[in-house]
């Protein structure tokens, strides 16, 4: 090999060396490029830690109790309810008026497998509320009194109740408020105390809705928030094949109201105006008003002689569209809004008559 031919190899060989370490200089660069940009873009962590509502439900736990109604000394129903107050030798029970409707006598039973028997001392059908008085000396737990007005949606609740069968005594269910202010169509116990019925036994019940799971048997049990204050009972749930945890209790606020009037007086006194009332369809079928009627009210089918109706002026065929400041699209409405006022109140009535809006004033009587 002459010595031209050995620098030109040599020459060569260096061009190559030379190539490899830049590009190994520029696959470090970019890694180093990499690394950067993929420290910027890492993100935050956050760390979750639920350690469960265990304080909350004891705090309400053995306040909890089942409601048994008994015929011939055998258990023929039985709901779930709540010790709300000690009151010297006697507590009170609450639970649900559909649990109570028709018996006088109720066996509770304390989570410590402790029966007493106690006397329903009242209840009202309209908010589904009953009181229990029983002996104090078997209490073990008063439960605390929220308030559902201060709850938020998305907050988390839960329930104690014995549903299905008495293998599951006293069980938890866990979820958040789904809704507030549901206006629900409620029919009696006679036509099976549920949803949606288009009967005149029907009406309007404020209620909390949500996802924890309700079945038969928690009918009248507490549901509390998550500091284990009762701000509600629970009372029904929305069933079908299709429907999942859509379950409903009444708010604290009006189960208190009707308690309060059961233990002072002994019964829930409503208002009572004296006039059949229809919606306007079934108004229009009846002949009651034309069928040409278009206005949204609820229709007076009938009034009797002498009711606080009457006296306010109010006739047959006259459609009430506004009841106070609140509109009564149906007859249902109207009951509802009549309910929220007491006997002696004064709420002045919109109505339509021959096609012209009137305004009256009717003073609350109660039924004679």
């Amino acid at each position: 090999m002459n010595k031209n031919k050995t620098i030109i190899i040599f020459l060569i060989l260096g061009l190559i060396i030379a190539g490899l370490i830049g590009y190994d200089v520029y696959l470090n660069a970019h890694r180093k490029l990499i690394q950067t940009t993929n420290i910027t873009k890492t993100e935050k962590e956050v760390t979750i830690t639920d350690q469960g509502i265990a304080e909350s439900v004891n705090k309400l736990y053995d306040a909890t109790v089942i409601v048994e109604l008994q015929e011939k000394e055998q258990v023929v129903g039985w709901g779930s309810g709540f010790v709300y107050k000690v009151d010297g030798d006697v507590a009170y029970v609450i639970t649900n008026y559909h649990v109570t409707e028709g018996y006088d006598k109720a066996l509770i039973e304390f989570t410590n497998g402790e029966t007493v028997e106690g006397t329903v001392v009242g209840g009202d059908e309209y908010t589904d509320v009953s009181v229990v008085k029983i002996p104090s000396n078997k209490v073990i737990q008063t439960a605390n009194i929220g308030k559902s007005a201060d709850t938020k949606l998305g907050d988390t609740v839960f329930a104690i109740g014995t549903p299905v069968s008495m293998n599951f005594k006293f069980s938890v269910t866990r979820g958040i408020l789904s809704g507030k202010d549901r206006l629900m169509s409620m029919s009696s116990k006679n036509s099976g105390y549920s949803f949606n019925t288009a009967s005149s036994e029907s009406w309007y019940i404020n209620l909390l809705q949500i996802d924890a799971s309700i079945n038969s048997g928690n009918s009248g049990g507490p549901l509390a928030n998550s500091n284990g204050e009762v701000i509600g009972i629970t009372n029904s749930k929305l069933s079908s094949s299709s429907i999942e945890n859509i379950g409903f209790a009444i708010p604290i606020e009006d189960v208190l109201n009707i308690v309060e009037q059961v233990l002072t007086n002994g019964k829930v006194e409503r208002p009572f105006l004296g006039a059949s009332l229809a919606n306007v369809d079934a108004a229009i079928y009846q002949g009651i008003i034309p069928e040409d009627t278009d206005v949204e009210g609820t229709v007076v089918a009938s009034v009797q002689d002498g009711s606080a109706i009457a006296k306010a002026g109010i006739k047959a065929g006259d459609i009430i569209t506004k009841f106070g400041d609140y509109k009564t699209s149906n007859y249902m409405y109207l009951k509802y809004y009549l309910y929220r006022y007491k006997v002696g109140d004064k709420v002045t009535i919109t109505y339509i008559r021959d096609g012209k809006e009137h305004t009256t004033e009717v003073t609350l009587e109660k039924k004679s």
